[in-house]
């Protein structure tokens, strides 16, 4: 199967995460798409992903998955030995909680902060600075309260790492991009930073 990405962009990087944490990296062939020259939006691509984003997967078979988390549980539910999105309907539903947590109100606005501030995509979107700016102050206010989360917790949900870990590290690194860093006062949310950036798969 092949993984078309973009090795710089976020989203992809969850993904190569998540592999990593499975061990799984070798069973997909990742092919590198450049945003920046539109090779997303091509009709070629198109009819892979009509959203014209990445990643998208496509299976030996021709059919193809598009979106972040959706790749994820596509290897989560064919290889469960390592789980990272839980194994009871309780654990199974409070990380999908978490997950929607981390991607509208951390992710998602770190996403808006880059795409209305930066101007990357100026020649194929209309930025608004305003807009950017308060995304900005929302994901500020996040990193508060998963700080304040991560208290006495090694991980954000449960004993070990999750898919919502994976989802955290790759948008505080992202955030990067735009100037928002943990703030020194967040002794929590750095320590946990620090035990993720230690582990193999933050260097897929």
């Amino acid at each position: 199967m092949k993984i078309y990405e973009t090795s710089t962009a976020p989203n992809p990087r969850r993904v190569r995460m998540f592999l990593a944490e499975k061990g799984l990296l070798d069973k997909v062939e990742f092919v590198q798409v450049d945003l920046q020259k539109g090779e997303n939006l091509t009709p070629e691509y198109q009819a892979m992903n009509p959203m014209k984003k990445v990643p998208v997967m496509q299976l030996d078979d021709g059919n193809c998955v598009a979106e972040t988390m959706a790749i994820c549980l596509y290897f989560e539910q064919m290889y469960p030995e390592k789980p990272l999105m839980g194994t009871t309907p309780l654990e199974k539903a409070q990380l999908e909680q978490w997950q929607r947590w981390l991607d509208y109100y951390f992710f998602m606005p770190t996403g808006m902060c880059f795409q209305h501030t930066t101007g990357y995509f100026k020649d194929r979107m209309n930025p608004i600075k305003e807009w950017g700016e308060e995304a900005g102050r929302q994901v500020a206010d996040f990193l508060v309260f998963l700080d304040r989360h991560l208290e006495g917790r090694e991980f954000i949900y449960g004993d070990n790492v999750t898919a919502a870990d994976i989802t955290a590290f790759c948008t505080v690194d992202f955030a990067r991009v735009v100037k928002i860093r943990i703030a020194p006062e967040q002794t929590n949310l750095q320590a946990w930073y620090d035990r993720m950036k230690e582990r193999p798969s933050a260097k897929a």
